[in-house]
């Protein structure tokens, strides 16, 4: 059985048989453009985190500013902040772009250990998300 992709990478909806709007290769998602609700352009998506144990998405890193890579600053962005543009094949973010510049960032040489649970806490409290979809919610204190 051959699976068809539309001219975005998505998956072809074949009357219900398969993969559809709803189901997606995370590959297409690779190179997405994020944008606000004001349609400010905050970065591009560079990397899918999943949490190995529950299967689920954990974080999008976010890749913002810098020329053709250089200089750019990486965000992790919690999956559940995001939601799907389907027309204009993108993701969007509720946030200003002045605040998606105070977030909590890092560069490609240095990541954080997103497994920690302090680091989650903050991170989900800067974008307003609960952290339980994010599949983190398990992590014991030892990963402190």
């Amino acid at each position: 059985m051959s699976l068809d992709r539309d001219e975005y990478g998505n998956y072809v909806d074949t009357g219900h048989q398969g993969p559809g709007p709803r189901l997606m290769g995370a590959d297409t998602l690779i190179g997405d453009h994020v944008h606000n609700l004001t349609n400010e352009h905050l970065g591009t998506i560079k990397e899918i985190m999943l949490d190995m144990q529950t299967g689920h998405i954990a974080y999008v890193v976010m890749a913002s500013g810098g020329v053709l890579g250089i200089g750019e600053k990486l965000f992790a962005v919690p999956f559940e902040a995001l939601s799907l543009d389907t027309v204009n094949h993108r993701m969007t973010l509720n946030i200003d772009k002045e605040r998606i510049e105070q977030a909590p960032g890092f560069d490609k040489s240095h990541w954080p250990d997103m497994a920690n649970q302090d680091w989650a806490a903050e991170l989900h409290s800067f974008y307003g998300t609960s952290g339980t979809t994010s599949g983190l919610s398990h992590l014991d204190q030892s990963s402190r």
